[in-house]
């Protein structure tokens, strides 16, 4: 973008219906007003200070914030251990026999594990790996299913100081291979197998794969996933004095294991997200900013309280697992709901049938998820009691003003708060969101910054837009940011902090927004993907929505084609909700529908109607493949798609349909 003009997206959608807080649940909030935010407002330094004090610190710090734009140090000085603040000082009070984890396996295999379990297995567990050799500051790769092991292996790593790195159990050989290489891992622990749609994924065989390419490889740590008496050969085979069984391990493992003494700069984990060049990026995290941005968001975002049951439906594998299935929630001493498969097996109501036999409170799920609950209809939903369910939460992408509605009305049956929040991996924890307690939420907006954050809309000369359309920006330090990219300091400050010459103190995240007259902040998506229609930009979320708001559509991912006189025109590929069948009526009344509902301007060209869209197995939809079946382009990298057979269907559809 080389122009103010350019950097300014045109606000197209329209969404007049509030939400107050339902007097039952605000009555009782942790944050029943504004206050809470002014005072943050006043002094982020001072409000993330107090935050911190929520922990528990072996040395204080002397000095809160060093802001060396683009680098930040949060908490100079303190000392303190992550697992200890998650387990530790938990069984030392009322929650040591409340249950931490309660887990339940695809095939329907379950187990609980109280505060007191989860404090014995991390300590065995961190025994394991000084055993193998961990130390201070080695990288540990984990490769699981969503397992309590990873949970253990995750706080284990924390105690003795080394630092992990998750991989999505999805991932392919080639995927693991490239992160721990990059990341220099000496220690892989994985499984001989997980469960996905009843099918068993063989991640020892893809682990076996992908370390003949990994020298830093020295030990293999193997979780007996499969059920059975005795491992099964094909999915596990055990290489003599490198690979070990974590349950043979563990049982020389002693039940006590002395936590390091971590400064609050020192890393805790790297998190590998995808890059625009192809390598992925390694994001680094500290100690005690992370713990402190992600144990604060949680306690205040979800209203957390002793009696909750919180599930977050994401795997460890995403950042969205380790702040709010791991280090969050533990911190606060939460009881957490994990499961291993898919939301569809065996039936389609598997979540709201767990959501009922566990007493689900607070239920935290992703856009994608809910618009497959919309499309498969209520029949799965309605024979469960849900009543439990007093907060609903959203994260992973914009969601479309009537998908809210949707899981406004149909999950939490128009008495459930919902918590729309923004954030990335490189943020650490939650940054835009309501207080459920407070704030009067709007369909489609994530609302308001938490307090200490603070956000702003700009153009391309940085300067502020106050209301309208805009590049999202972070104007102010947080604890749970990012402090580099592994191995890569320059490519840290190149992608995050260079979109304004001369303004290094400004974090970009990548995101188009809005901004209401309210204040309130609505994501428009990735400015990758913001369409240029006719000298008009315009968000894909905005014309999304416009789709989703009629009655046949569950999901639509829009993007651009090139076209000689708009520049560009807007391909839709749209999924139909249960019981509505596509036609070339359909499609007409669907473009007419936009353009009633935005404006004749975001009318699409195309509408292409499929089963399914191309997404990442964390469910964001790949707009980027869906550019190259619209262009007629070869299509681009598929190996993180949770179907890649999706998009081969998709491009054969819209070739027969074009031609």
């Amino acid at each position: 973008m080389s122009s103010a003009s350019t950097a300014n997206i045109d606000v197209l959608l329209s969404e007049h219906r509030r939400f107050p807080p339902p007097e039952p649940f605000r009555s009782h909030a942790l944050v029943r007003d504004g206050t809470f935010a002014a005072d943050a407002d006043r002094d982020p330094v001072a409000f993330w200070e107090a935050r911190a004090r929520e922990l528990e610190w072996i040395t204080p710090w002397h000095s809160a914030l060093e802001w060396t734009p683009p680098f930040a140090k949060w908490f100079l000085g303190g000392t303190l251990n992550a697992s200890v603040n998650c387990v530790d000082r938990h069984i030392r009070g009322a929650r040591r026999n409340a249950a931490a984890i309660i887990w339940e396996g695809e095939p329907g295999d379950r187990r609980t594990l109280t505060y007191w379990d989860l404090y014995r297995e991390v300590n065995q567990a961190a025994n394991m790996l000084r055993a193998l050799g961990v130390k201070k500051g080695d990288r540990v790769a984990i490769y699981l299913p969503l397992v309590p092991e990873a949970v253990v292996s995750m706080l284990a790593c924390a105690r003795i100081g080394a630092i992990h790195s998750v991989v999505f159990g999805g991932f392919s050989p080639d995927s693991l291979r490239d992160r721990i290489n990059d990341a220099g891992a000496t220690v892989l622990i994985t499984a001989d197998g997980g469960y996905r749609r009843g099918q068993v994924v063989p991640l020892k065989r893809n682990a076996d794969a992908a370390i003949a390419e990994c020298p830093t490889i020295e030990h293999v740590v193997v979780v007996q996933r499969r059920s059975g008496s005795g491992p099964d050969e094909s999915f596990a085979e055990m290489q003599e004095g490198r690979d070990h069984w974590w349950h043979r391990l563990m049982r020389k493992a002693a039940q006590w294991c002395e936590p390091e003494v971590m400064d609050a700069e020192d890393l805790l984990f790297i998190l590998y997200t995808s890059g625009t060049t192809g390598k992925p990026k390694g994001i680094a995290h500290s100690t005690g900013g992370y713990l402190t941005g992600a144990a604060a968001t949680m306690k205040y975002v979800f209203d957390l309280r002793d009696d909750d049951v919180f599930w977050c439906t994401a795997d460890v594998g995403w950042i969205t697992g380790h702040s709010y299935l791991t280090y969050g929630p533990l911190a606060n001493g939460a009881t957490c709901v994990l499961y291993e498969g898919a939301p569809d097996w065996p039936t389609q109501d598997r979540f709201w049938s767990m959501c009922e036999r566990y007493g689900v409170t607070i239920f935290y799920t992703a856009p994608t998820a809910i618009r497959a609950f919309m499309k498969w209809g209520t029949s799965f939903v309605t024979p469960h009691d849900l009543s439990r369910l007093r907060l609903l939460g959203s994260v992973g992408e914009p969601i479309n003003p009537e998908a809210w509605i949707w899981y406004h009305e149909v999950i939490g049956k128009g008495r459930c708060p919902i918590v729309d929040t923004w954030w990335q991996t490189e943020t650490g924890a939650i940054m835009i969101t309501p207080l459920p307690g407070a704030t009067e939420t709007k369909p489609g907006s994530a609302t308001m910054p938490f307090p200490g954050i603070r956000a702003a809309l700009m153009d391309a000369n940085a300067n502020e837009i106050v209301e309208g359309g805009g590049l999202l920006t972070i104007t102010h330090p947080w604890p749970s940011m990012l402090r580099t990219i592994w191995g890569d300091r320059q490519r840290y400050v190149d992608t995050y902090f260079s979109k304004w010459p001369g303004r290094p103190d400004l974090y970009f995240a990548g995101d188009g927004a809005k901004r209401d007259a309210d204040g309130y902040y609505w994501i428009l998506g990735r400015v990758d993907d913001v369409l240029n229609v006719a000298g008009h930009r315009i968000g894909t979320m905005e014309v999304e929505s416009a789709l989703v708001d009629h009655p046949a559509v569950a999901e639509a991912a829009v993007v651009g084609k090139h076209h000689e006189l708009k520049g560009q025109a807007i391909a839709a590929f749209v999924t139909l909700r249960a019981g509505h069948h596509a036609s070339s009526e359909l499609r007409d009344t669907l473009r007419e529908h936009v353009a009633l509902k935005i404006g004749a301007l975001a009318r699409p060209d195309d509408i292409l109607f499929s089963a399914d869209l191309p997404k990442t197995r964390s469910g964001k939809i790949m707009r980027r493949l869906l550019r190259d079946i619209a262009e007629g382009r070869a299509l681009g990298d598929t190996t993180t798609l949770a179907d890649p057979s999706v998009v081969a269907s998709l491009k054969d559809q819209y070739e027969s349909q074009e031609s």
